[in-house]
C-alpha cells in the first residue's frame, strides 16, 4: 500500500478561454508555484450502477452526494500506482477519501471486494462499494491538467484542465487516450480548491476578466452526452 489521504475543502469551478488562462498563469506567478509534476494527462474512471444512480443523484443537486472513481496520472499498467477515491459533498464542502495501490490490486478490490489492507480509509471505500449494487466502471474522463499551489498556503490550489475527452466503452486506465470532446477545444476548466477564503488578488483578477463560478461537472456532462448518444441511435434509454 502507498500513501493515503483525506481532504476537506471548498471546490469552485470556472470555465475560461485559453487566453484568460494564459493571462491568469502569468498574473499569479507572484503568488503561486507549479506542481512539481508539471503538466500531466489525468485519467478519471467513474464507477456507477447499471442505471447510473450516482450520476443522476448528482444532477439533482442534493445537499449530500458522493462519487466513486479510480484515477491515474498517465496511462496505467498492472504495476502502476493508481488511486481509488470516494468524493463526498455536503453543504458545499468537499470531503475526499483517497488511497493508492497497484492497478492490479484495484481491479481485485472492485471485482472481488477484497481489501488489500485493513485501514480506516479502505474500510470506508469498501462500505461505499458494497452499498451500490452492480457498481462497475461507467465513464472514463481524460484531460491534460496543470496544478499550482500558493507559495504561502499549500492547501490553496488551482488546477487547469484542457483537452477534456470522455468515453463509455473500453473504460479502464490501461488503454490509450481517445474519446469524444466534452467541451470546446478552446475551453479550459479551472478549479479552485481552498480550505478558507479565495485570496483578494484572485477575486480582483476574475472580476476584471468577468470570470464567474460555474456548477459545471465533468462527470454529469459526460453522462448527459451518453444519454444523448443513446437517444440519437434510436435506443430506448429508460433512465434518461
Amino acid at each position: 500500500m502507498g500513501e493515503q489521504m483525506v481532504f476537506k475543502r471548498y471546490e469552485q469551478k470556472y470555465r475560461l478561454t485559453r487566453e484568460q488562462k494564459d493571462l491568469l498563469v502569468e498574473y499569479m506567478k507572484e503568488y503561486m508555484v507549479p506542481d512539481e509534476h508539471g503538466k500531466n494527462t489525468t485519467l478519471s474512471l467513474y464507477m456507477d450502477t447499471p442505471d447510473f444512480l450516482l450520476a443522476r443523484r448528482s444532477m439533482e443537486h442534493p445537499d449530500y452526494k458522493e462519487k466513486l472513481r479510480l484515477r491515474s496520472y498517465g496511462v496505467a499498467n498492472k504495476d502502476s500506482t493508481v488511486f481509488i477515491e470516494l468524493k463526498k459533498k455536503y453543504d458545499g464542502i468537499v470531503y475526499k477519501r483517497r488511497a493508492s495501490m497497484k492497478e492490479a490490486q484495484v481491479e481485485r478490490y472492485i471485482k472481488e471486494k477484497i481489501l488489500p489492507a485493513d485501514t480506516q480509509i479502505l474500510r470506508e471505500l469498501g462500505y461505499a462499494i458494497h452499498r451500490y449494487e452492480g457498481l462497475s466502471p461507467a465513464i472514463l474522463l481524460m484531460y491534460d491538467r496543470e496544478a499550482f499551489y500558493a507559495k504561502d498556503d499549500h492547501e490553496f490550489r488551482i488546477t487547469f484542465d484542457e483537452n477534456i475527452l470522455w468515453r463509455d466503452t473500453d473504460v479502464n486506465l490501461t488503454s490509450k487516450i481517445y474519446g469524444e470532446r466534452l467541451v470546446d477545444k478552446d475551453t479550459v476548466l479551472m478549479e479552485i480548491k481552498v480550505a478558507n477564503a479565495i485570496p483578494l488578488w484572485l477575486v480582483k483578477f476574475m472580476s476584471a476578466q468577468h470570470i464567474y463560478c460555474s456548477s459545471f461537472s465533468k462527470y454529469a456532462t459526460a453522462y448527459q452526452m451518453h444519454i444523448t448518444n443513446h437517444t440519437q441511435k434510436g435506443e430506448y434509454y429508460k433512465y434518461a
